[in-house]
């Protein structure tokens, strides 16, 4: 396949279109000649791109080990589509390749009746693995987890190892690293394929395992899990109970699927839409209707504070009509700079980089990058107003106290959003809520009633309105 994404998916949209016509003139070992020599995710992708009678007569054309890793890359509703046309024996055998994990992920996206068909066909083992990570909270490290994963005993030697790793890797997502426990499997260190290589077969586990391992709870978030791979730049982080036994593993490719999904969800929480699941190729306009109209509701709600504000001030504007012309302005820079601290802050939230107790630091440090940026506004604005308003266009209107009523009333605006953008955040984590709802769209309605009170009570006094 081509080397670029945009190259990838053109010859992944030119295949789909030829499929059908292989499939009618019955040139089966052609098109399965190219699926083989093609990567598992883009076969993945590809058949969530092909027309529905054409996906059980494609997936049937691949390997066993193949279709069994192809099915994992698959979107649900292809999965549905192709669990529905499986005789139980397909079904056994596809479900006996797949990982624990992946098949959680599967379970958790099928309905009801899909569900018991594949539990039904999975052994009594898998079934009960499946059930065990299905009891976790959805967004717990225990939810993401494998429980397939190579453990070892303080008293093996590096041969003992090597002879365990080969008879029980082919059931394991991954073996590179291995964990060693006791009896009552408490974790108690690691060891890598790298080290058991260097060392003699006589040597015990015990002398070459690292005892500093970094590991998290069952109950922790998974979004902190994932943040782990980065900080540490491991390939798995085991997962303990809490009486630190050995329960399971979170590989790296699970941990990126996290990131993936609570970044998504993070935008679109910043943006004032409700999260889904499902890609937006996936969703109809009802659908979206639902995901967008509540607050698009609420936003409309309390943006009508504002229209009481401007009309409680309505005798004071008209006694001084320019000031109307810059209430765009303001509003728009108090909503620009609100939303600059709070999406700066909620990101370093979601990164573990700040916490509530830092919140007098960050406060002090975005007064200060406020009354910088205020004061390069104000002053800009101010030479704009008198130079180019005043002097070109030839504004009577605007006078010094005009230009200091706008211009002060910027660094106050700009001040304002930025301790809102950067405290509501913090205040929402410390309350249980999800800091990223705290974002552009509630921060600039907060901050347009807060310009236009300063506004008003600035030029009130300035001016001597009534």
């Amino acid at each position: 396949m081509a080397d670029t994404e945009r190259e990838r998916s053109e010859e992944l949209d030119e295949l789909a279109e030829k499929i059908p016509d292989y499939i009618a003139n019955r040139r089966y070992s052609e098109l399965k000649q190219i699926l083989t020599e093609m990567n598992p995710a883009d076969i993945g992708d590809l058949m969530g791109s092909l027309p529905t009678k054409s996906l059980p007569p494609v997936f049937r054309l691949l390997p066993k080990e193949l279709a069994s890793e192809v099915f994992v890359y698959i979107d649900s509703d292809a999965q549905e589509q192709l669990i529905s046309t499986f005789s139980d024996s397909e079904l056994k055998e596809v479900v006996d390749d797949l990982y624990i994990d992946d098949t959680v992920d599967i379970i958790e996206e099928m309905p009801a009746t899909v569900v018991k068909r594949i539990l039904k066909h999975a052994d009594s083992d898998m079934r009960l693995e499946i059930n065990k990570i299905l009891k976790y909270p959805k967004d717990s490290a225990g939810s993401v987890m494998t429980t397939e994963y190579v453990d070892l005993k303080t008293g093996y030697t590096v041969e003992d190892s090597f002879l365990r790793i080969r008879r029980t890797a082919v059931d394991k997502e991954t073996i590179y690293t291995c964990y060693v426990t006791d009896d009552n499997r408490k974790l108690l260190g690691r060891v890598t394929v790298k080290d058991l290589l260097l060392s003699e077969y006589t040597d015990k586990v015990v002398d070459i395992m690292e005892t500093n391992i970094i590991y998290v709870n069952t109950s922790d978030d998974r979004e902190y899990v994932a943040n782990m791979f980065a900080r540490y730049d491991v390939p798995t982080i085991p997962v303990v109970d809490a009486e630190e036994r050995l329960v399971g593993i979170v590989t790296f490719d699970d941990a990126m699927d996290v990131i993936l999904d609570e970044t998504t969800e993070d935008i679109e929480k910043m943006a004032a839409i409700s999260p889904t699941d499902k890609p937006y190729s996936k969703l109809t306009a009802l659908d979206l209707w639902k995901k967008r109209i509540p607050w698009l509701l609420l936003l409309m709600i309390s943006a009508t504070f504002t229209g009481m504000i401007i009309s409680s001030f309505e005798n004071a504007l008209a006694s001084v009509v320019v000031l109307t012309s810059f209430i765009p302005m303001l509003m728009d820079t108090g909503g620009n700079t609100g939303s600059q601290a709070s999406v700066t802050v909620i990101r370093s939230i979601s990164l573990g980089d700040i916490e509530f107790k830092n919140m007098p630091i960050i406060i002090w440090k975005e007064v200060r990058v406020a009354l910088l940026c205020g004061g390069t506004l104000a002053v800009t604005n101010f030479a704009k107003l008198m130079l180019f308003d005043k002097m070109l266009l030839g504004n009577s209107d605007i006078t010094l106290s005009v230009a200091f009523v706008v211009c002060s009333t910027l660094v106050l605006t700009v001040l304002c959003a930025k301790v809102i953008g950067c405290t509501l955040p913090m205040i929402a984590k410390k309350l249980g809520f999800d800091p990223a709802v705290m974002a552009s769209p509630f921060i600039t309605t907060i901050v347009d009633a807060v310009s236009l009170m300063v506004y008003f009570r600035i030029a009130t006094v300035v001016l001597h309105l009534s």
